[in-house]
């Protein structure tokens, strides 16, 4: 697994998120209300629906298309909806935020 260099902190203002495109992989970024970032796969296990167009609250993000709520530390559907996305980690130094694929 490498580190990827995304953007600077400061560019994702909290209850926003990014679409990041790395490589084959869509990613949809997140910066929390407490001050973390989550990143996941951009498709709703649904319909594939784009997350990074999601409504943020708390560590859950909506998809735009049917309402899924995915959690986005596990990645995983809330009930009564099952699926998930994967995850990947982050991390933020000297103000950058990097995800690790």
């Amino acid at each position: 697994m490498k580190w990827y260099k995304v953007c600077a902190a400061e560019d994702i203002k909290i209850k926003t998120s990014r679409k990041i495109n790395a490589g084959e992989l869509t990613l949809a970024l997140f910066h929390l209300t407490d001050g973390r970032f989550m990143a996941v796969e951009d498709r709703c296990p649904h319909k594939d629906g784009p997350l990074s167009d999601g409504i943020i609250t708390g560590s859950t993000v909506t998809c735009p298309l049917h309402n899924w709520r995915i959690n986005l530390i596990s990645g995983e559907a809330l009930p009564p909806d099952c699926g998930c996305v994967k995850t990947f980690k982050t991390k933020v130094k000297d103000d950058v935020i990097w995800v690790e694929l």
